[in-house]
């Protein structure tokens, strides 16, 4: 019996097997990649750059093959898998421009010496833990900073993206990066707290849960490595008296349902003070009805599957918790029949805390929408979260948004009128519950590094 079978969560039917490698071809792969990295460390930041170029350029020649695999692996529309291949290429495209000069030495002019360096050193094997829920953009998010900066990379993808994993490590292969700087490898639990302790790797990073992250943060702890851990929230959306609600409304919508609403930095409490309530309200739910799941491949749908149907089952659970609690189903909230695993756009009123949908993440098309008195109570309601990943804030007064994302709202991201998922240019990550470390901006490429100081002395 094969250790992972990948399934279309649309049909339910199989896609593929594969099996675990064993400990000694993981051990192997782990030393050819410190080797590599060895050779690679030395290469210069501007025969990087080139070689990083290379990988967007082939990702580019794969992008329909890639995309039709990641909608078959997990049930996102084929449109925003194809989406997702742009953002990988402009992740390429931004580290090649920006990577050498963000990498080059800092000159510091001190007292009582000639001159001092700060110089920014690659570390070593870098392992990755990847989710399903954007198999690429996850992958090249920590792999293309980390390649530019002299590392080499291991990915620990999603057992039901495995197709999806070992294609991404073909693109990477067929680029002009040195085929042991990035490897794909197949194992479980078990064999990944082991890697996290062998002494050639040298840096770890997840994408998953709060509980995934609380244990790979103490496993890498307890072999004093370094951990960029980057997980769940469930991000709150303000909508101010002076908002402009048809943007609100849009944007919501679209912030709640993209990728199938399994998103990390997804809109998941929609926040809306007293004044505007009511046609909030009815605007969204009119929004909501109207959109429709289907074929993922189907350029009508509005919506694919949830990745699973351990994950459909999961979300009607915490639904049907909240409901059991005082929560009311504005719309949605049936879990359908089929194969498939659908699962229609939802709203929960109502909300408080002590149910899933005010205290937990619920990763699908379920919103929560709260009512709040006014401003302070609505940043209150928001920040009354053991996560702290992204948020928003709608009102036609910029500056005092701006103000309130920058010295109140308690997360990593804030967004002002409008929506998008990430931007190579702006740091990506949370605070709380949500994780520690950045990736994007310039900042990513500098987790995994040596920060090391030169002391020149002389005259």
């Amino acid at each position: 019996m094969a250790d992972i079978t990948t399934v279309n969560p649309a049909t339910g039917e199989n896609i593929e097997e594969y099996n675990y490698m064993s400990n000694d071809e993981v051990n192997q792969i782990v030393d050819a990649s410190h080797q590599a990295f060895l050779k690679w460390r030395k290469t210069s930041h501007e025969e990087r750059a080139k070689v990083i170029s290379s990988i967007g350029e082939t990702l580019m020649r794969y992008k329909e093959e890639l995309s039709r695999l990641m909608t078959k692996e997990r049930g996102k529309l084929y449109s925003q898998s194809l989406q997702e291949i742009d953002l990988c290429k402009a992740i390429c495209d931004y580290t090649a421009e920006k990577g050498v000069t963000a990498l080059a030495d800092d000159e510091r002019d001190i007292e009582n010496m000639k001159k001092g360096i700060v110089t920014y050193q690659p570390i070593g094997v870098i392992y990755g833990m990847q989710p399903w829920n954007f198999p690429a953009y996850q992958v090249f998010r920590y792999a293309i900073a980390n390649l530019m900066a002299g590392n080499s990379i291991l990915l620990k993808h999603a057992a039901n993206v495995t197709g999806s994993g070992l294609l991404i490590e073909k693109i990477f292969h067929e680029s002009d990066l040195p085929n042991d700087l990035f490897r794909t490898i197949l194992i479980d639990h078990d064999q990944s707290e082991i890697l996290i302790g062998h002494d050639k790797v040298r840096g770890v990073t997840l994408t998953g849960s709060d509980g995934a992250g609380s244990v790979v943060g103490q496993q890498a702890a307890k072999a004093i490595k370094k951990v960029v851990l980057e997980l769940g929230s469930n991000d709150a959306f303000i909508v101010l008296e002076d908002a402009d609600l048809d943007l609100a409304v849009e944007t919501c919508t679209q912030a709640r349902l993209i990728n199938n609403g399994e998103t990390c930095v997804a809109a998941k409490r929609f926040i809306v003070v007293d004044g505007v309530y009511d046609e909030f309200r009815q605007r969204i739910i009119d929004k909501f009805q109207s959109k429709q799941s289907g074929d993922p491949m189907d350029d009508s749908s509005d919506l694919g599957p949830l990745a699973r149907k351990d994950l459909q089952e999961k979300l009607h659970e915490q639904v049907e918790d909240s409901v059991k609690k005082g929560a009311t189903i504005a719309v949605g909230g049936e879990l359908p029949e089929g194969k498939g695993s659908f699962y229609p756009p939802t709203i929960l009123e109502n909300v408080k805390k002590g149910q899933p949908a005010y205290d937990d993440e619920l990763f699908g098309p379920v919103a929560s929408l709260i009512r709040a008195k006014d401003q302070e109570d609505a940043l209150r309601i928001a920040n009354d979260s053991r996560y702290g990943l992204g948020g928003a804030i709608f009102s036609k007064d910029e500056e005092k948004a701006i103000r309130l994302a920058s010295e109140q709202f308690d997360t990593g991201m804030v967004y002002i009128n409008g929506y998008g998922l990430a931007n190579p240019a702006l740091p990506f990550g949370g605070v709380k519950n949500s994780g520690y470390g950045r990736e994007h901006g310039g900042f990513g490429i500098k987790e995994f590094v040596n920060i090391k100081a030169v002391h020149v002395f002389g005259k």
